[in-house]
Order: C-alpha cells, then sequence, then structure tokens
C-alpha cells in the first residue's frame, strides 16, 4: 500500500531512506481491532498490533488510542520523548498524507494547537521540575504520621519527583509494596488508563462499575434493556455501606491479587504491620485494627478521587481532542491550605489530568494560563467548594438511580 486510499496487506515498518507511504484516516480507522491496531503520533503512523502487549504501560493503555492521534498522549505520559521515540522507529509504518488533518473528525485544531504551545510555556517556566524540599516535607509527614502514602505513591507512578524515570518507578514500588501493602504494578496499569481516557466506559476502570452501579449513560441502558440486579434507585443510599468503606479493603485487594510480581512488597508490609502491633492487641486485635485502617483510608480514597470525577460527564468513547476530553472529565475543587494538602493537590485535577507528570506544587502556577485556554475557545473550566463536590457525588448517583427508574418502568 503505497498510495492514499489503497487499501492493501498490512504495511511492514518504513525501510531507511526509502519515502515514507502516506494514508488518509479512512484507511488508519479500519485498524482498531484486536490485534491489528495503528495510531497517529506528530503526524507518523505506528502499527502497534504486534508491539502493544510489550508496551511498559500495558497493551489496553496504548491500545484505547488505537486509530487516533495520539501525539498528546504521548507527550503527557512519557519524560524522555526522544528515548522513547527510537522505540517508536521500528513501528513506522508510514505518515499522514499531506492534505490530511493532523486529528481525526470534528476536532477543534486551533484548541490542539494551543494546548501545546501552552504545554511548552509550562516547560519554559520549569513547571515539570519538582522541589526537593516540598517532597522531603511530604516524606517527613509520611515517617512521623503515616499519611499521605498514596498521594506519594501517586506522585512516583506519574514520574514527577525524579528526573530519572527508573528512581520513580523504583520509588513506588517501595512505598507502594511496603508502606501500603498493594502491587505499584496494578496500580499504574488501572490508573494510566484511567488519565488516558477519562470516564469513558471499558477503557477508564473508575467507571466500568456496573452492575454495582449505574453512572452516566449506562443508566439508560440498563434501564431500557430491564436490568435490575440492584435496586439503583437506592444506589445513593447503599453507596456509603459499600462504596467508600469496601474499595481498599475488598475491591484492591481482591484485583491485587493478579499482580504476584510485586508479591515481595507486599509482603514485607504485611510483615511490618503484623510484628509491629501484635505483642499489643494480639491475633484478633491486629487483624481488627487493619480492617479498621483499610475502610478509614477507604472513606478518604473515594470521595477525595471522586470529587471531581463522578459529577461529570461518564459515557462511551467519543474521539475527543487531549483537552476537551480531560475537561469533560473532570473538575477543580476550590484552593485552600487544607484542601490542598490532605487532598494530595487532586483538587487541582484538570490541571492534573491535562499535564499527568506536572509536580503537584506547580499545579495552581498553570492554573491561570489553563483557565485562559478555556476561556479564549469557550470551554468549561469548573471550580467548586469543597463540601459542595461531595455532596454532588451523592446528588450524581441518585441522578443516575432516576434515570434508569424512568427508562426501565416506560421504555
Amino acid at each position: 500500500m503505497g498510495g492514499v486510499g489503497e487499501p492493501g496487506p498490512r504495511e511492514g515498518p518504513a525501510q531507511p531512506g526509502a519515502p515514507l507511504p502516506t494514508f488518509c484516516w479512512e484507511q488508519i480507522r479500519a485498524h482498531d481491532q484486536p490485534g491489528d491496531k495503528w495510531l497517529v503520533i506528530e503526524r507518523r503512523v505506528y502499527d502497534i498490533s504486534r508491539w502493544a502487549q510489550r508496551h511498559p504501560g500495558g497493551s489496553r493503555l496504548i491500545g484505547h488510542h488505537g486509530a487516533e492521534d495520539a501525539t498528546d498522549a504521548f507527550r503527557a505520559f512519557h519524560q524522555d520523548l526522544n528515548f522513547v521515540r527510537k522505540f517508536l522507529q521500528p513501528l513506522l509504518i508510514g505518515e499522514l498524507a499531506p492534505e490530511e488533518p493532523s486529528q481525526d473528525g470534528p476536532l477543534n485544531a486551533q484548541l490542539v494547537e494551543d494546548f501545546r504551545a501552552l504545554h511548552q510555556a509550562a516547560e519554559d517556566m520549569k513547571l515539570f521540575d519538582a522541589s526537593p524540599t516540598f517532597f522531603a516535607f511530604l516524606l517527613g509527614h509520611i515517617l512521623a504520621m503515616e499519611a499521605q502514602s498514596w498521594c506519594l505513591q501517586h506522585d512516583l507512578g506519574h514520574a514527577s519527583i525524579f528526573k530519572k524515570s527508573w528512581w520513580n518507578h523504583v520509588a513506588q514500588k517501595f512505598v507502594m509494596g511496603q508502606l501500603k501493602g498493594f502491587s505499584a504494578h496494578w496500580w499504574n496499569f488501572r490508573h494510566f488508563q484511567h488519565h488516558a481516557k477519562p470516564n469513558i466506559f471499558h477503557k477508564d476502570p473508575d467507571v466500568t462499575v456496573a452492575p454495582v452501579f449505574l453512572l452516566g449513560e449506562s443508566s439508560v441502558e440498563y434501564g431500557k434493556k430491564k436490568r435490575r440486579y440492584l435496586p439503583y434507585n437506592q444506589q445513593h443510599l447503599y453507596f456509603f455501606l459499600i462504596g467508600p468503606p469496601l474499595l481498599t479493603l475488598v475491591n484492591f485487594e481482591v484485583e491485587n491479587l493478579a499482580y504476584m510480581l510485586d508479591l515481595l512488597w507486599a509482603a514485607s508490609f504485611y510483615a511490618r504491620f503484623f510484628l509491629s502491633y501484635l505483642p499489643f492487641y494480639g491475633v484478633p486485635g491486629v487483624l481488627l485494627f487493619f480492617v479498621a485502617v483499610r475502610v478509614l483510608e477507604s472513606h478518604w480514597f473515594v470521595w477525595i478521587t471522586q470529587m471531581n470525577h463522578i459529577p461529570k460527564e461518564i459515557g462511551h468513547e467519543k474521539h475527543r481532542d487531549w483537552v476537551s476530553s480531560q475537561l469533560a472529565a473532570t473538575c477543580n475543587v476550590e484552593p485552600s491550605l487544607f484542601t490542598n494538602w490532605f487532598s494530595g493537590h487532586l483538587n487541582f485535577q484538570i490541571e492534573h489530568h491535562l499535564f499527568p507528570r506536572m509536580p503537584r506544587h506547580n499545579y495552581s502556577r498553570v492554573a491561570p494560563l489553563v483557565k485562559s485556554l478555556c476561556a479564549k475557545h469557550g470551554l468549561s473550566y469548573e471550580v467548586k467548594p469543597f463540601l459542595t463536590a461531595l455532596v454532588d457525588i451523592v446528588r450524581s448517583l441518585k441522578k443516575s438511580g432516576d434515570i434508569w427508574l424512568d427508562a426501565y418502568l416506560h421504555q
């Protein structure tokens, strides 16, 4: 296949020095199937079909961008772009035809261009450079109170502390395994999917929660199909019984069983935990204490992480540009010393999703630039009071439950 619009067999890697074949979006769109995935980065077309299983972030993460322009996601997730491009070179099969736009579909090309200029401005302002003092203080807080471990491993997972990626990865394994008893590999596998496709069914694990809870578009779908596994019109009430209390105690623990490569790290946590408290409380007391700790941290984790997402748009893939997809799924919560610190700066969720590698102490500095970008393009930059954001989780669940009931009874 050398010319535009000429379908043919799968392309092999481009030969050095030879002219690159050109493709149109219609051709690329056909390659978004299991075992047959193409994507576009910086107008170059790559066949990731066989390589996806070797992708360090997992095949699902890169596969979610099949037949799309993944340029902004590529830049958002990787620290050393020149290093990563070396691995892309053997996958290169061509480039977009000159007359083809850089993105497929009715996307706002000016918004994409302006965001990339904003990203460059943030780099010029050194907003991707971490403050050693900030993270030293955070580490001291963890050692003194065993608090904020979730936040620190989250920062490390996004490679926002150390310049070297592997330093971040090793440190994350220690914090996640030794201090929390969970697998860093498991966390990154699900969390990076959330960042790549936030609030998208079957791509973001955080919202793929049916049939326990119905969110967004799933409410209508379940209602029309007369599915009633639980009383969904009461989900805003049973949320308090099985949502925040059991997330880390049950769901996270069960999911972690599939990631045994990090078993030694997790084993070190349980050994430290039980050996530390066994002399004081005995076996029953230690078990009860463990459950109490997991339930308490689960409450904090659910409310802090979901106040920015559950009330927003949740549904199926819309194939939006990077900026529009992140803004549709996120909102901010009004900053304060308390909210900033104890939410791990996740109250700046918009900035965090647009720039996942940015150290969180710089979100407030890039926020005015993001606001200006949104104002220029008529995009919503939503900021809520803290308590309103918490209440909106329950309101959203009730609204989805009511929509399900109406569709169940009348359609």
